[in-house]
């Protein structure tokens, strides 16, 4: 069964963004869109071939569920659902060989990379790309990211829910609840990717939208 969005769902998504945005953070109901699955369907478009997903969060759920099992999702917090294989503690070396990956991916996470590592992580994301594979970032609009995250984490502690996943973790002090379009940009190059463009989810209002670069 496709996990990418119809026209008309699509449609639908958009013209109740409001409710979805203060009710939908992980899993779809009533017929729409949560706000994660938007986040991979948009991303999934985007991707080339073999992935790797960095900062994977629980059951690793883009590579499993979005991109049939066609690639390795990775996080530094044993996850609800993740194995040993998904688990690393080395930032600084990621433990796969040069151009193993076409793509790579940063989903609504390169903010909580901590800031004195984030340049660290993409280039390990560089060099494990292969020649003409591409990066994929996610990130929302400052003010709709510090927005949503007091909603996520208000809802769980008034009605018990467990969507902030930051919160189970632990927040860095190094982290941030959002990161500037120009910051991206100029990680990006200096990680060296090249014909880096911006992409708006139309169906979240333009208030969230990705970063795709590539590496030549």
């Amino acid at each position: 069964m496709s996990t990418k969005r119809k026209s008309f769902q699509k449609i639908k998504d958009f013209l109740v963004f409001p409710l979805r945005a203060f009710t939908l953070f992980e899993n779809d109901k009533f017929g729409l869109s949560s706000l994660a699955s938007e986040r991979y369907d948009y991303v999934s478009r985007e991707v080339i071939g073999y992935c790797l997903d960095v900062g994977c969060g629980r059951h690793n759920r883009f590579i499993d569920k979005y991109l049939k099992g066609h690639g390795i999702g990775i996080d530094v917090y044993p996850y609800d659902g993740l194995s040993q294989e998904n688990l690393i503690k080395d930032v600084f070396h990621f433990p796969f060989n040069n151009n193993t990956f076409k793509s790579v991916t940063f989903i609504a996470n390169l903010n909580h990379i901590p800031k004195s590592l984030r340049d660290i992580e993409l280039k390990e994301a560089y060099r494990c790309l292969k020649p003409g594979g591409n990066i994929i970032a996610t990130m929302g609009n400052p003010l709709a990211e510090i927005l949503v995250h007091k909603v996520v984490m208000l809802y769980d502690k008034l009605l018990g829910t467990k969507h902030d996943i930051d919160s189970e973790r632990g927040m860095h002090e190094e982290e941030e609840f959002y990161l500037t379009d120009s910051e991206i940009i100029r990680r990006f190059k200096k990680a060296d990717f090249l014909d880096i463009k911006k992409k708006y989810f139309w169906t979240q209002w333009g208030l969230n939208h990705l970063f795709v670069g590539w590496k030549k």
